[in-house]
């Protein structure tokens, strides 16, 4: 049994069974307030047992769902979390989505490559045209590009004696191989002996100007009497000083 001082509120735990039926007067140890302290109701009994019946009603069945006072709340106000849908894990994605993505980059990149190699090859006479280093890119793959775009191929020569001196005869033809009109530059024809060391060159200007998109023109130019060991010659467009 619990009293309560009506004066401080102050609580105390007591015996009610060695409380006396008519009550009686108590006094708090804290304030010092006196009442008079009646005793507790007796407790009802309890009521009998209903007999036995023959018929047993079914017991409920315990339900499966959470009721909404049972969910927890996430602190800060946030949502509510059904325990039910956390217990069973979200599937994990599947492999094969990725894998076919991943395929298809690739294979998209393979595509852009293609692309990018057939460009390279089909316009290397324009690429080379607006940047001339590229050239050298190209010639390490085999390629053979002008920077100018002209390109000098079909190049020949003879030696023969003409009265008491052997004349050098190199002809060859210049071509555009570009897709615009191109001025067409001084060629240079060097002499090298069997180390490729140049012996002597000289510089002659072709009787033509400029060379339309894919025209061709033929040259020819003469030397008196080339230095002796001479075995071979390179002919190229003269570079600007030459």
């Amino acid at each position: 049994m619990i009293l309560t001082c009506p004066a401080c509120q102050t609580r105390y735990q007591i015996d009610a069974a060695k409380f006396p039926p008519q009550g009686r007067t108590v006094r708090c140890a804290k304030c010092g307030e006196v009442w008079h302290q009646s005793a507790p109701e007796p407790e009802p009994q309890a009521a009998p047992p209903p007999p036995a019946s023959s018929y047993a009603e079914p017991e409920p069945v315990a339900q499966s769902y959470v009721t909404a006072p049972e969910r927890e709340l996430v602190r800060d106000g946030g949502p509510q979390v059904d325990e039910s849908a956390a217990e069973s894990p979200a599937p994990e994605p599947s492999a094969r989505p990725r894998r076919v993505g991943l395929w298809a980059g690739w294979a998209a990149l393979a595509a852009f490559v293609i692309v990018i190699g057939a460009a390279a090859g089909f316009f290397r006479q324009q690429i080379v045209h607006a940047w001339p280093q590229t050239a050298s890119l190209y010639s390490r793959f085999g390629v053979k590009v002008s920077a100018t775009g002209l390109d000098i191929h079909n190049i020949k020569y003879t030696e023969e004696p003409q009265d008491g001196q052997i004349i050098l005869t190199v002809t060859g033809t210049l071509k555009n191989v570009s897709g615009q009109e191109q001025p067409v530059p001084q060629v240079r024809v060097g002499l090298v002996d069997r180390d490729q060391r140049e012996l002597y060159h000289w510089t002659f200007a072709p009787d033509v100007m400029t060379l339309g998109p894919g025209q061709s023109h033929g040259f020819v130019t003469r030397l008196k009497n080339p230095p002796g060991g001479a075995r071979d010659l390179v002919v190229r467009f003269a570079k600007a000083g030459e």
